[in-house]
């Protein structure tokens, strides 16, 4: 997986939450992941790492399936829980407002983490908006969200690409599917079709695994 360069300096990772268990009496936010998506999370996590796709920036809903994703993905790049900075449900916007919002990670392998009530069930344009006040110091950002909001927020910006990504993701994206897109320019300058597709995964746990 190529990294960020001159032509493409910054790269939008889109991933899906892992698939979430449904237990009785448990409003839609508070939903745990099941022992699948744990599974799944986790091979997540792997792929990422693999494919050097490790993020500056990690923007993720505020549900518990979400971030459970994200425990998870974070366990496998190697991003402890104590080394991941918190964020505020307005750090993007306001640091782009008036600078940083948070102290920059203490190491490369622990991204500034910001939970986001905005990306919950939010759909591309919403979504679009959170992405575009990013600050224009992070240049790999990854965006834990939920369908369709995601699937339709990656086909919008991927104006090119690999025709394989860009068929599976248009056909599907399932739980733990995740995208990565190559952009030309500055997070507040995206826009529809101007980002590559480069690749598109869907990673599986064995099962009986973690």
């Amino acid at each position: 997986m190529n990294a960020p360069d001159d032509v493409h300096p910054r790269r939008l990772i889109v991933l899906r939450h892992a698939k979430s268990a449904w237990p009785e009496d448990v409003p839609d936010h508070e939903r745990p992941l099941a022992g699948r998506g744990r599974r799944d999370a986790l091979a997540a996590g792997r792929w990422l790492r693999q494919e050097h796709c490790a993020p500056d920036l990690v923007i993720c809903s505020t549900a518990q399936r979400t971030r459970e994703t994200w425990d998870k993905v974070a366990a496998e790049l190697g991003a402890s829980a104590s080394a991941v900075a918190g964020g505020t449900a307005d750090a993007p916007r306001a640091a782009r407002a008036s600078g940083p919002a948070a102290a920059r990670p203490a190491a490369p392998a622990a991204p500034e983490v910001v939970f986001e009530p905005r990306v919950y069930q939010a759909g591309a344009e919403a979504l679009l908006q959170v992405v575009r006040a990013v600050p224009e110091r992070w240049r790999t950002v990854l965006l834990i969200g939920h369908q369709p909001g995601v699937q339709d927020l990656v086909l919008s910006l991927a104006g090119a690409g690999d025709d394989e990504a860009l068929a599976r993701a248009g056909e599907k994206f399932p739980t733990s599917a995740v995208a990565v897109l190559a952009l030309p320019g500055g997070w507040a300058g995206l826009a529809p079709g101007c980002a590559r597709l480069t690749a598109f995964a869907v990673p599986r746990g064995a099962k009986g695994g973690a």
